[in-house]
């Protein structure tokens, strides 16, 4: 049932138990709990050597522990309906899972036991290494993410956790990985010093504190969130073209490191800017660039991976080969007529009102809610930001959103990235 969400920060019980920064919030949903956490362990605390450890080390934790294999515990999981996954992030490592509420105090064994006793064997360490260098050989084949990457490459330095390391070089490292490295990661990384665990539902709070405090009890060690430096601004304007043979659609971004993380006070205000060019069928760029002019079947516009560093503000669109041209200028036209004269006060109570709203459809459910509890402690909110959120949204006015998009943005400097079967430049001569 959906909650007001003036009440949200009241029902949330939140204490530090066995290390863990425990966030629990009791919900009408009868007889499940979802939980979600995480812990500083991504990919940006890779090793210099090695840039695949993390990535290998989150892989390994759902292959068996030193107590039991693989087999024993999905069958434990399934015999109850239960799941349990875990994520590499740039920066955490993530978990997340669903059960019901009597099965909680088994299903926290086996994830306790997942994160402090991984097997680490040698036989799924060969198979890990085979499904990665798969999934990435794959992925080599799609525009979306060959562009992604090489936007992450060329607006983000080494360092920064949302740079991404050339593929090839992630393959070579995924190669060359030895168990060993992953023990030694293990060990220095995983612990409850900025651990975070957040339980939705239908949750018996006394039963999960003694639950939580059986199984991590004596657990040590982590590691805490370092300051992560920033990206620089961009000095002119690069542009990378990457080809690849018989692909229906380009896909292009055009966009920029934005220097904000999303707690800086103009984030929000460039974010809400930022929805009236790019955000929904109700945003310029679909409204004309999509349906008046028919160039492309998606585009749109947003920030993003700014919870724990500066982030990104970028445009994304596919376009089919033979409309790419038009397509750009078009998308081109919508952004520096955006930059230049803002938004209206029309567009700016639409995006308000759409915002909040889909903000509290979101919370309205123990998944939605789970994710928002993690993403405020993640972007350093207290709980209480799910209640402010909706009114700090309410309360821009329009110079302040104006300003924003002139001062952070900067258009004739923006990185382009093409990725796909991209015609060559037409002959002008």
């Amino acid at each position: 049932a959906a909650t007001s969400p003036a009440q949200i920060a009241d029902k949330v019980v939140r204490e530090r138990i066995a290390g863990i920064d425990v966030i629990a919030y009791k919900t009408g949903v009868k007889d499940v709990v979802t939980f979600r956490g995480s812990l500083p362990a991504g990919d940006s605390f890779a090793p210099k050597e090695n840039v695949a450890i993390p990535t290998l080390t989150g892989g390994m934790l759902d292959k068996g522990t030193t107590r039991q294999d693989k087999f024993a515990i999905a069958q434990k999981l399934d015999n109850i309906g239960a799941k349990i996954s875990f994520d590499v992030e740039g920066v955490m490592l993530e978990f997340a899972g669903k059960c019901l509420s009597k099965d909680l105090p088994l299903v926290l064994s086996i994830l306790a036991e997942e994160l402090r006793t991984p097997a680490f064997s040698e036989e799924e360490f060969a198979k890990l290494k085979k499904q990665i260098s798969g999934q990435l050989q794959r992925a080599l084949e799609s525009p979306d993410y060959r562009a992604d990457q090489a936007f992450s490459e060329t607006v983000f330095p080494p360092g920064h956790p949302n740079y991404s390391p050339p593929t090839k070089e992630f393959l070579a490292a995924v190669e060359t990985a030895k168990l060993e490295d992953l023990k030694t990661f293990h060990t220095a990384f995983y612990g409850p010093a900025q651990a975070t665990l957040v339980v939705v539902g239908d949750v018996d709070i006394g039963g999960l504190k003694s639950a939580i405090a059986q199984e991590f009890g004596e657990w040590d060690g982590g590691r805490t969130l370092p300051d992560f430096p920033k990206a620089a601004g961009a000095a002119q304007r690069r542009e990378q073209t990457i080809s690849m043979a018989d692909k229906p659609n380009v896909t292009v971004i055009v966009g920029q490191a934005t220097g904000l993380k999303y707690k800086d006070p103009e984030a929000l205000a460039l974010r809400v800017g930022t929805a009236a060019l790019g955000q929904g069928f109700t945003g310029r760029l679909m409204a004309n660039v999509r349906d008046k002019e028919g160039l492309t079947y998606g585009i749109r516009a947003g920030l993003g991976s700014d919870a724990f560093a500066d982030g990104e503000w970028q445009i994304s669109a596919n376009f089919a080969p033979q409309l790419l041209e038009k397509g750009m200028a078009s998308t081109k036209r919508e952004l520096e007529g955006w930059y230049a004269q803002g938004i209206t006060a029309a567009e700016l109570e639409r995006v308000k009102s759409n915002l909040i709203g889909t903000f509290k459809v979101g919370l309205a459910t123990t998944d939605g809610l789970s994710s928002a509890l993690l993403n405020a402690v993640h972007r350093g909110y207290d709980v209480t930001w799910l209640d402010e959120y909706p009114k700090r949204v309410a309360a821009l006015a329009l110079p302040e959103v104006n300003a924003a998009i002139k001062k952070h943005l900067q258009p004739e400097k923006m990185t382009v990235i093409k990725a796909g079967s991209v015609p060559p430049p037409t002959d002008r001569g």
